[in-house]
């Protein structure tokens, strides 16, 4: 995975508020490679969870997705992402408060920058009511999460948090984007 030119996968960076919920979304997502789970867009370097928790750092809880554009889009991927937190809500997802959880959009190349742009006015803006408030950036150095941040959901799916707040954003995207998801289609 070390170099995406020499693959045909691409990649793309999303904060949606807490990590553990955008991992167990997008590793239901068809053509979805590899999801890591980390830290972007502050200024300090190998920032730790405990920093980013503080909320003085400036990073944002992201995954990084690896994907095969083959098999689905980056505008595919953007409307899982409007769909699965709220875009509307300026640092905080839900109970979640600080510009660790801010809604923001990592950009890996300027075509990745106006389709995000786009995606705000021709999908975000029709699904939510209240204006989007969601970042675009360009990406900077992705810092990967601890090793316990991985694959959180699945490892914890009876915890209280993940029932209360993972399933029921698990049971939103399954519905509306079933023919997008992983075993619900020959791949």
């Amino acid at each position: 995975m070390e170099n995406l030119h020499e693959t045909k996968y691409s990649k793309a960076t999303f904060g949606g508020g807490c990590f553990w919920c955008t991992e167990a979304v997008f590793q239901r997502v068809g053509g979805v490679i590899q999801i890591s789970p980390g830290y972007m867009g502050g200024a300090s370097a190998n920032p730790t969870y405990k920093e980013i928790c503080t909320g003085n750092t400036g990073h944002a809880e992201v995954i990084e997705i690896i994907f095969n554009p083959q098999q689905i889009s980056y505008e595919q991927l953007l409307e899982i992402f409007w769909h699965a937190h709220d875009p509307t809500t300026l640092n905080r997802q839900g109970n979640d408060i600080g510009t660790q959880y801010r809604s923001v959009i990592f950009y890996h190349n300027e075509n990745q920058k106006l389709l995000a742009e786009q995606s705000i006015i021709e999908v975000a803006s029709k699904i939510w009511n209240d204006p989007i408030v969601t970042e675009i950036s360009r990406a900077t150095t992705f810092y990967e999460a601890e090793p316990y941040h991985h694959n959180y959901y699945n490892s914890n799916s009876y915890a209280p948090y993940c029932r209360i707040v993972i399933h029921p954003k698990l049971e939103k995207v399954n519905k509306k984007f079933h023919p997008l998801l992983k075993n619900s289609h020959a791949e």
